[in-house]
């Protein structure tokens, strides 16, 4: 925000005001119509405000001192436009015009009208800078559409109508606003970067000689160049640069959208990307001008993590910097240091990096992405709220001095009385307080560009190596085999031969050997810095062993080393996460996107609460086309694996116990599987309708997807599957309401089908989940989707004893409320019913040895064997006795046998909770409850751990003796 204008005009500013007084009253003077004691004393002031800061509203005045006493008497210079005020006028003016010269004046008369109303509404804080910088975008969007409109019929009936060869349709052309221009943040005195396109090729139609399209439309472009671009006595309309076409200004002025998409694809340069982040149709063809958007979209945001990106701004700013070094611009608040050309950079930056994968990156106005940048974690607050405010005070102060006489300049004035008119326009009392402020924001934003853009190895001293420069001798093979093995085991490596044989092998691999020469010098810069790295860990010999293969699987995708190389923080969570779970380095070997994760340490160890991980991916796909399914399904795959990460590197590190790990786990999967099941209903739904309830109203959808196992229990672990049932209450005998109408049985058959498919389809980002159906009625050959009074009658009269045991665990995940409450219904019922405690022992205890028998240690008969306890004997954490499986039984055993009496005990799903409300009730003592609780996390965090190293369920036996006795004396003492 700015501060208010100072009350006293500074003493060398008060002769601006009475010399421009004078020079209105002498106007007024000799027009009888006009009458200054008409103004009120409001105006007056803000008069004398205007006058004392603008020579431009000034000189206007003088020319056509009417124009400012009806701006004022109209009260136009009191309110904001209304949406479409502003092009309705011009369209008005524009269709009156009877020639391109009356076109040319009258566009310029009523530009140099709405710099006064603008100028003078922003000097007297009646206007924020998105108002003026809209009004500004507004008036050129206009002024360019309508004089193309103007121009295109009457260019038709001198030269043809313009036809496509291909589509035999009449051609328009598109204009693309560039800049400040594409994004609406015009400023006061900007000219518009334009580049100009047209569909396709062919001739016009409609005279005897036919003209090419491309000469028609290049024709065309200079008569809307020539209505706005040159200065005539009423002055100009908008300065037109056409610089950012392809080839500049040696190239052809106008292109088709091929002859466009082929030279960005083969000859697009990397600040040609960065230009085109604001592109956006300002006049033409719409339509065609969405579709040439689309074309280009792949051009401007890859679909991966594109940290390359940072050196071409980091070069682009260079060349900058060496230009404004060579013309002495250190005062231009645009280019200098600390400039709005650096908020920009910033912001850019990310939006090139990542705007490929994250589409809310996708938008052309600065503020709108700084404020997406703080939403998704990319930037913290206080950083993006410093560098919002730095740069409004920048754009501010770039009105301010443009405003003094409509120049088109970004340089500090070193007149006194243009400094004095700007500090005063800024809100401040003289020169010298305004320029310190300056210099502080400048300062912040030179501060936090040099965060994000500057080159890491910029702060080295000079003539020392840059970070890691003492192994490149050793990766680029400057030495011999001796001396690369001493150099390995003086900095730690205990195995340095196999650690040199590793290195060698990646430099010679068959894929390296032909990496062009861009991603050879990344990968040449990178591996010195990983070996510097690596030598600090504790196991520096396990570090390379697992990060290595990473390398090789990412080094021609070079952008994922510039990644690295350019975040040292990134490269440091990788080597440590990498040395701390095997099963981590494999996921990001497999999907290297991953490493997009290791940038922002805060989220990476901060997995977010069950509520914004729905929040985040219904946010995400929200912003893909509902049609689109193949990013839809790379959106969740890329969500799971980003969050799965996450949980796994909070593990880890210690940050997330083992309960909140189960916690967050089966939180994403619920929001996963809320999005799958509403993506596969819309698919359902498009093709056959909706179905028909039992209550006779159509279904939203009817339907649920019940969790069994651990999902159920809210204790997934890293790579469970999904024990799922699907089930309806649709009406049997009721068909869809679509075009093509199917039963409802048949409807919700496909609808989880469909489901299946979403989660368990292979994609370049793998499978969601392993998804197993067994648990439903029948199992294998029982119905996909079973109907709600179905599965009720199966529960009740054909279920086996083990069925009700994983109906204790049963829960609803996501879907329709009301069927959710009616199997929840269903459920309390069969678990509820009485049962004779001696037959339910006898069925628990016989499953349970089966289970044993089939699944356990052999070596140990399952741990019942002598042997069961002795070093060097393995034991399954889940299948032995006295393991997980012999505790989840106990309770299942519990649930069923008294939840008749103690209906609590079917409030929760998971065994720890189950446990608390058996020793609340009284049913298990006290301590057994306990030690229950603690040896089943303790079994549960050995299996956590031993899936993070990829290795099987089986430690030692040796280990948990006690816990394993007490496990198995309760086992005992209920009977089974």
């Amino acid at each position: 925000m700015r501060q208010p204008l100072p009350l006293d005009l500074p003493v060398i500013l008060r002769p601006l005001v009475v010399r421009n007084q004078q020079f209105l009253e002498e106007a007024t003077a000799v027009h009888p119509g006009l009458d200054l004691q008409r103004l009120s004393a409001e105006q007056r002031r803000q008069f004398d405000q205007v006058a004392a800061a603008s020579d431009f509203v000034m000189q206007q005045t003088q020319r056509e001192p009417g124009m400012l006493l009806e701006l004022l008497e109209s009260g136009t210079l009191a309110r904001a436009y209304a949406a479409g005020e502003l092009r309705a006028r011009i369209t008005a003016i524009a269709q009156a015009a009877q020639s391109e010269d009356d076109l040319a004046r009258s566009l310029r008369r009523e530009r140099n009208r709405q710099q006064v109303r603008i100028i003078w509404r922003d000097i007297t804080r009646q206007a924020a800078l998105g108002e003026t910088c809209r009004d500004l975008s507004d008036l050129a969007d206009a002024c360019i559409d309508q004089a193309y409109q103007w121009l295109y019929p009457r260019h038709c009936q001198q030269f043809g109508t313009p036809v496509g060869r291909r589509s035999g349709l009449a051609q328009h052309m598109v204009v693309l606003g560039m800049g400040k221009l594409g994004a609406g943040e015009l400023n006061l005195s900007s000219d518009i970067d334009l580049i100009f396109a047209f569909p396709e090729g062919g001739e016009t139609e409609g005279v005897k000689r036919p003209l090419d399209n491309q000469e028609f439309f290049t024709r065309l472009g200079q008569r809307l160049i020539k209505a706005l671009d040159p200065v005539t006595v009423d002055g100009f309309v908008f300065r037109v640069d056409m610089r950012l076409r392809p080839y500049g200004s040696s190239g052809a002025l106008v292109l088709s959208f091929n002859a466009l998409e082929q030279y960005y694809q083969d000859q697009g340069r990397d600040w040609e990307r960065y230009a085109m982040i604001k592109a956006r149709v300002v006049a033409g063809d719409q339509a065609a001008g969405a579709q040439l958007q689309e074309m280009l979209r792949p051009f401007v945001y890859r679909r991966y993590l594109d940290f390359s990106a940072i050196e071409a701004l980091r070069t682009m700013k260079q060349l900058i910097q060496q230009e404004v070094r060579r013309k002495g611009m250190a005062d231009n608040i645009k280019l200098g240091a600390g400039g709005i050309r650096e908020v920009e950079f910033i912001a850019q930056a990310f939006q090139l990096i990542h705007g490929g994968r994250d589409l809310s990156l996708q938008q052309r106005p600065l503020l709108k992405v700084l404020a997406t940048l703080e939403g998704q974690g990319y930037l913290p607050g206080a950083v993006v709220a410093e560098l919002r405010d730095g740069y409004e005070f920048l754009r501010y102060t770039e009105h301010a001095i443009q405003a003094i006489a409509d120049r088109q300049t970004q340089m500090l004035p070193d007149d006194e009385q243009d400094r004095e008119r700007v500090a005063y326009m800024l809100g401040f009392a003289d020169w010298a307080q305004f320029h310190s402020q300056l210099m502080h924001w400048r300062g912040r934003i030179d501060w936090h560009f040099r965060q994000v853009i500057a080159d890491p190895d910029e702060d080295e001293a000079e003539g020392e190596l840059v970070v890691g420069g003492e192994w490149s001798p050793l990766w680029e093979q400057a030495q011999d085999e001796e001396a690369a093995c001493r150099q390995l085991q003086e900095a730690g490596l205990r195995q340095p031969a196999e650690a040199l044989r590793r290195l060698t092998g990646l430099r010679t691999s068959p894929s390296l050997r032909s990496m062009q020469r861009i991603g050879r010098e990344r990968l040449d810069a990178f591996i010195p810095r990983l070996l510097a790295q690596a030598v600090e860990h504790d196991n520096p010999d396990l570090v390379l062993e697992r990060v290595l293969p990473l390398v090789e699987a990412v080094a021609r995708r070079s952008a994922y080393l510039v990644l690295l190389t350019e975040n040292p923080g990134a490269l440091r969570r990788l080597l440590t996460l990498c040395a701390a779970s095997p099963w981590i380095a494999e996921q990001i070997t497999r999907f290297p996107l991953l490493l997009d994760e290791l940038l922002n340490e805060g989220r990476l160890f901060s997995p977010p609460l069950a509520p914004e991980l729905a929040s985040e991916l219904r946010e995400r796909l929200m912003r893909i086309p509902e049609d689109d399914l193949e990013q839809q399904m790379e959106a969740l795959r890329h969500f799971k694996l980003a969050h799965s990460l996450r949980v796994a590197a909070s593990e880890i590190t210690g940050n997330l116990p083992l309960m909140k790990v189960s916690d967050y786990l089966t939180w994403l999967a619920e929001a996963i599987l809320d999005q799958v099941l509403a993506l596969a209903w819309r698919q359902t739904v498009a093709r056959h309708g909706q179905p028909m309830g039992n209550d006779g109203a159509l279904c939203d959808p009817g339907f649920i997807i019940v969790g069994y196992g651990k999902v159920g229990g809210i204790e997934l672990g890293h790579g469970s599957d999904l024990d799922l049932v699907f089930i309806h209450d649709g009406d049997p005998n009721a068909e869809t309401d679509g075009a093509k109408p199917i039963d409802s049985a048949q409807f919700f058959t496909r609808l989880g089908q469909r489901i299946i498919h979403l989660l368990t389809t292979q994609t370049n980002s793998g499978q969601l989940y392993d998804v197993d159906m067994r648990l439903r009625p029948s199992g294998a050959s029982g119905l996909l989707v079973s109907s709600l009074g179905a599965f009720e009658r199966y529960q009740q009269n054909e279920a086996w004893t083990w069925e009700h045991q994983a109906l204790v665990r049963a829960r609803v995940l996501v879907g329709c409320p009301q069927v959710g409450k009616a199997f929840e219904a269903v459920r309390a019922k069969v678990l509820g019913k009485a049962r004779d405690l001696d037959t339910l022992r006898s069925e628990v205890s016989d499953m349970r040895a089966k289970m044993r028998a089939s699944l356990g240690s052999k070596i140990s008969a399952a741990g019942t064997a002598a042997n069961a306890f002795d070093a060097g004997v393995p034991f399954d954490l889940k299948q032995d006795a006295g393991g997980i499986v012999d505790i989840e039984f106990m309770v299942q055993y519990a649930a069923l046998a008294w939840s008749h009496d103690h209906p609590e005990l079917l409030r929760w799903t998971d065994n720890i909770r189950l446990l608390e409300e058996l020793q609340q009730a009284g049913l298990l003592p006290a301590a057994d409850a306990e030690l229950l609780r603690e040896v089943y996390k303790a079994f549960r965090s050995a299996s956590h751990r031993q899936a993070l190293q990829k290795q099987a369920g089986v430690i030692d036996a040796s280990q948990f003796i006690d816990e394993r006795r007490q496990v198995q004396r309760i086992w005992a003492q209920l009977g089974l």
